[in-house]
């Protein structure tokens, strides 16, 4: 597995990312012993980074991915590095309840990660959304205390627009900022990735399968549980639905010349908009990983580029990538 730093400051890590958010809520039930397995196999497979967040189940998913790492190989464990996000409050029905970015927050949801985890240390820590009562500079600078005190190695942002990213690196280094990235999904290309490569920042890209709606896999009669996120999410909502899946067809004609498949052409295109971009995969199972993992062996020329983005143009995606009540959230988006 080939590596890539996130930003000039941070830890090496492997060129793809695992994100576990799937294995424990929003996109339906998930198989427990499956998303172990994955994980383990993400692990010998040479991936290093494993992204999540203290309230992705309500915690169950960072206690699944302690369980997998106390079960892994000594040596597999100690390659693993953890990204996790903070500052989502939930309320026990499932709700979402707002951000939290106060210092003594930060202090304290640190505390229930790293036993969650069984760790002594956090690899990246970040808010997943910034708290608009709280200065960006504050939350930053408490995760800072937390990296002197050795709780925490590096600093990453989430969700957040060029101005706050600024902010955010005057008080303290910045590694990565997470944030949506995809063939469909590409906002930030316009003013966000010129700020973080001038301040010397990566990107661990999400989405890059737009949840599925890009991975060549979900079809248009596909039924969503209540809990499914993509049941309300504006993309996968009926004629933006019917219009998206055209885009990934026009990708699948381009997948079949390259003898890949669809989602590794989405990845590789990510994989080579720059060294500086980590793309996360959500696979849930061994199957998936396999597949993700087969887009480093993917190799995009000029021509297969222009190709991609003739199939699929910036912009071309109908529908927001959340519902109208969590766009509000993002500060990247303002």
């Amino acid at each position: 597995m080939r590596t890539r730093t996130l930003g000039t400051t941070g830890p090496q890590v492997s060129t793809l990312g695992l994100g576990c958010m799937g294995m424990s809520a929003l996109y339906g039930e998930a198989d427990r012993a499956e998303s172990i397995a994955t994980i383990h196999a993400a692990l010998e497979s040479g991936v290093t980074l494993l992204d999540t967040g203290d309230f992705y189940g309500m915690g169950h998913n960072e206690l699944l991915i302690g369980e997998a790492l106390r079960a892994a190989p000594a040596a597999r464990r100690e390659q693993a590095l953890t990204s996790v996000k903070f500052g989502a409050l939930r309320g026990a029905d499932g709700s979402w309840l707002g951000y939290d970015g106060r210092p003594a927050a930060v202090k304290n949801f640190v505390a229930y990660s790293l036993q969650r985890l069984g760790v002594d240390h956090i690899d990246v820590y970040r808010i997943a959304r910034v708290d608009p009562d709280i200065p960006i500079e504050e939350t930053v600078g408490a995760i800072a205390e937390l990296v002197e005190q050795g709780y925490v190695r590096h600093i990453g942002l989430s969700e957040v627009g060029a101005e706050t990213i600024r902010r955010a690196a005057a008080t303290a280094p910045i590694v990565d900022l997470q944030i949506e990235y995809s063939l469909i999904s590409r906002g930030i290309e316009a003013e966000i990735l010129p700020v973080t490569r001038e301040l010397g920042i990566g990107i661990t890209a999400y989405g890059v399968l737009s949840r599925g709606l890009i991975s060549g896999h979900f079809t248009s009669d596909r039924q969503l549980g209540a809990g499914d996120f993509r049941a309300f999410s504006p993309r996968f909502q009926g004629e933006n639905l019917r219009h998206n899946l055209g885009l990934v067809e026009q990708l699948r004609k381009i997948a079949e010349q390259k003898g890949a498949t669809v989602a590794q052409i989405a990845i590789a295109w990510v994989l080579a908009r720059g060294e500086d971009i980590v793309p996360l995969v959500g696979a849930r199972s061994r199957d998936r990983l396999a597949e993700a993992l087969g887009a480093l062996e993917v190799t995009l020329d000029a021509a297969d580029l222009a190709a991609i983005e003739e199939a699929v143009p910036a912009d071309a995606a109908a529908g927001d990538r959340y519902p109208a009540a969590q766009m509000a959230h993002l500060d990247s988006e303002r």
